[in-house]
């Protein structure tokens, strides 16, 4: 008898939603720079762009960060499943 794949955790979910939620925001963020300032009203580089490029690093390698542990949550229930 064949076992049913089991089901993956929580914790991909999360992983999963909030790396999407990052690249949405850096997308946001490089179509739209000001949002931040038009959200919040703070400038806290006085219009040079500096501190949403940061903004974008961070989100990407967090989006990336949380996608490439997503995927290995993903594979992990099929890999302890074949054991």
């Amino acid at each position: 008898m064949t076992q049913s794949h089991p089901a993956v955790r929580t914790r991909f979910w999360l992983q999963a939603g909030f790396s999407a939620a990052a690249l949405v925001l850096a997308l946001v963020t490089l179509i739209s720079r000001e949002w931040i300032e038009l959200l919040t009203g703070w400038d806290p580089d006085r219009g040079s762009g500096t501190v949403e490029w940061v903004i974008v690093a961070v989100l990407g390698l967090i989006a990336i960060t949380l996608g490439a542990a997503a995927r290995h949550e993903w594979h992990r229930p099929r890999a302890a499943a074949t054991d």
